[in-house]
């Protein structure tokens, strides 16, 4: 029988490497800052957009689209904002925070001497992961709240003008926003798995980013197949604008909740992947 390895005094592998410690290192970094400037800069872009153009002119066939209804208060603004950044603009900070975190550890050379620290495997990607993923929730909610008190200030506040008619009361519009906004980070976890997958695979930051964001780019590709007929349906991109389903009169659950199962198996599958592959990898960086 193997006697067990010795064990320090005072020795805790679940505290070492701290999610404060890791939130601290990875808000200080520069690319996290620049992130959050151009997310917090989009909503004044736009107000810019229209106070030059005149402001959102859309209708065709007589339809009303959410950009049509951009000016007609502060929550409209912010599910505007919401509708341009969800199909792509939020794409890019969650396979960055979550797809730079372990390979560029592994860039810089240090990958190996935080193992050595000793900071087990498991416990360095759980909080690899956990920063990562709240960084990105933290992204998904700065657009559309500087977005929100922005359109406020140029638009005023008021009821949620709602493109297939009728409107919200202005405190029904915040809870509809919220629920809009958790299902876009949901959305978003398939990304997410991708991107952290990816960066325990490699240790070039770019390639995990750039190949979550392509793979990403190539599902909503295959989501515009429509000689794919129902098994778009398993395409995580089918589902990422059921969030407009809040914005209905009536909520409608059923869209989000089948989009929310998808993401979530997903990107379940790729960070079991990513934990298991791991485990096993040499790390010689």
């Amino acid at each position: 029988m193997t006697a067990a390895a010795p064990v320090a005094p005072g020795y805790a592998p679940g505290r070492t490497l701290p999610l404060r410690v890791e939130a601290v290192r990875q808000l200080k970094r520069r690319r996290t800052l620049v992130m959050g400037a151009i997310l917090a800069a989009l909503p004044f872009i736009l107000i810019a957009a229209f106070a030059i153009g005149g402001g959102p002119d859309g209708r065709e066939n007589g339809r009303i689209t959410l950009m049509d209804t951009a000016t007609a208060s502060g929550a409209n603004f912010a599910a505007t904002c919401l509708f341009v950044s969800a199909g792509f603009l939020l794409v890019i900070p969650v396979a960055l925070f979550c797809g730079d975190t372990v390979a560029s550890e592994a860039s810089w050379s240090s990958l190996r001497y935080l193992l050595a620290a000793p900071v087990p495997r498991a416990r360095l990607l759980w909080s690899k992961l956990a920063v990562g993923l709240g960084l990105s929730a933290t992204a998904m909610l700065l657009l559309p709240l500087v977005a929100l008190a922005a359109g406020t200030v140029a638009y005023g506040w008021g009821p949620l003008r709602l493109p297939t008619g009728g409107s919200l009361p202005a405190g029904d519009s915040l809870l509809r926003l919220g629920i809009a906004v958790a299902f876009v980070f949901v959305s978003q976890l398939v990304t997410a798995g991708l991107a952290f997958w990816l960066s325990t695979r490699t240790d070039a930051p770019l390639g995990a980013v750039g190949g979550a964001v392509g793979l990403t780019i190539i599902g909503n590709v295959l989501d515009a197949v429509t000689a794919l007929g129902d098994w778009r349906a398993f395409l995580p991109a089918h589902w990422q604008f059921a969030w407009a389903d809040a914005l209905q009169p009536q909520l409608e659950w059923p869209g989000m909740a089948k989009g929310a199962a998808i993401s979530v198996t997903y990107a379940l599958i790729l960070f079991a992947l990513a934990f298991r592959g791991f485990a096993r990898k040499d790390i010689v960086s």
